[in-house]
């Protein structure tokens, strides 16, 4: 299993992930919830104009916010012969994630790969719409963390 990652920063943000991290964290959280096939997601980390534009676009909710997740709705026919299975499209404002670490009082690496691995739930149909939905999709976030080295993000700040 094997994730494609289709990175392009829009940000201004000083510091942001490398492509590795972003792969290790990406494909982590694929290992934990995948049947080993072959993905592709695209990923893009924006401004908070944009997240704010994207965030009221398709959810409503005028403000910027940390993460985005736009995932694919191919047909089975669509995927047919395909080698890799396009999930669909992370977008992370920098700025609000560096923002909420401060506030939060965690480690700006951990807490970029929590919302990366957030994200990658979302687009595999996972959901924190009921407690029920959320307790699994937690529960899957602090498992994948930890056996990335990081804290669980719930008990921090």
């Amino acid at each position: 299993m094997n994730a494609t990652i289709e990175l392009t920063n829009a940000s201004a943000a000083s510091w942001t992930p490398d492509i590795q991290d972003c792969r290790l964290w990406i494909n982590k959280a694929l290992q934990e919830i995948s049947s080993g096939k072959n993905y592709t997601i695209s990923l893009r980390f924006v401004n908070k104009d944009e997240s704010s534009q994207l965030n009221s676009e398709y959810r409503g909710k005028y403000r910027a916010t940390n993460v985005l997740s736009f995932p694919t709705n191919f047909t089975t026919e669509m995927l047919a012969g395909l080698d890799s299975i396009p999930l669909g499209d992370i977008v992370i404002c920098p700025q609000i994630v560096s923002e909420e670490a401060e506030l939060q009082s965690k480690l700006l690496k951990a807490h970029w790969a929590h919302l990366m691995i957030h994200g990658v739930l979302h687009l595999s149909g996972f959901d924190h719409e009921s407690d029920a939905a959320a307790a699994q999709m937690e529960s899957y976030e602090i498992n994948t963390l930890e056996k990335l080295g990081f804290p669980n993000p719930y008990l921090i700040g």
